[in-house]
């Protein structure tokens, strides 16, 4: 409908599955998201939520239709409170535990910042043609090395996260950018990684901010144009 006038066109929309993720054939997870970069959000998600207890584990993953089956030795494996299980979006059952301040000698001038988050911003294609997705990217100080959009914001950061690791990357001397607001859930996965900055184009919560202030993180929030706030641990910013 436009300008009181019907008309028939064609539109993108957005893909949406339920997928299932099993432990040593247990189910454990059922969540929402867009059907891509799938084993790298099994495994972000469940070495960033402890299930897995380390990126040192061996297992081995399948994929089957909708189905991910994760095989591990059953010591490697943290038992889940399924009340915690939830149907959404994406998923956490991160909750506030003693983190390590970060302590480090990031820094990265801000005009390269900038560089780097614009294009970020240029790789959120599928958000541009449906409206409908989050993005996630996890750079260095010179590009950005890993890009991911889902439905799900937890989704999108639980992908970037779990490509890192499949590679063996590290992440203590790294960037992460989202285009979700910064929340708790948000926070404790960066913290649990020990990444030194998250920015983002939206707002932070003020139980993100504080935790990223106990943590030691740089938070950056409505990054936009030559203009960006600047919450927490502002020195690794120059």
């Amino acid at each position: 409908m436009k300008n009181n006038i019907k008309q028939e066109i064609e539109d993108y929309i957005a893909l949406e599955k339920k997928v299932k993720i099993f432990i040593n054939k247990t189910e454990i997870i059922s969540l929402y998201c867009t059907p891509s970069m799938i084993k790298e959000l099994t495994i972000g998600l469940l070495l960033t939520e402890g299930i897995i207890k380390d990126t040192a584990c061996n297992f081995e993953i399948t994929i089957s239709n909708d189905d991910i089956f994760v095989y591990l030795n059953s010591k490697d494996f943290e038992p889940v409170d399924l009340h915690h299980i939830r149907h959404l979006c994406g998923f956490t059952i991160s909750k506030e535990k003693a983190f390590n301040k970060i302590k480090d000698d990031f820094s990265i001038p801000f005009l390269k910042l900038k560089e780097l988050f614009e294009e970020f911003q240029n790789r959120c294609e599928l958000f541009r043609l449906t409206g409908c997705f989050h993005s996630s990217a996890i750079a260095d100080k010179s590009r950005v090395v890993e890009f991911a959009e889902d439905i799900g914001r937890h989704n999108s950061v639980d992908k970037v996260i779990g490509s890192c690791l499949l590679k063996n990357e590290s992440l203590n001397d790294k960037m992460i950018f989202v285009s979700c607001r910064l929340s708790s859930e948000i926070l404790f996965k960066c913290a649990t990684w020990s990444i030194p900055l998250i920015a983002s184009i939206s707002a932070p919560t003020a139980s993100a901010v504080d935790i990223a202030e106990k943590t030691g993180i740089t938070l950056i929030g409505f990054f936009r144009n030559d203009k960006a706030n600047i919450y927490t641990n502002n020195h690794r910013v120059i």
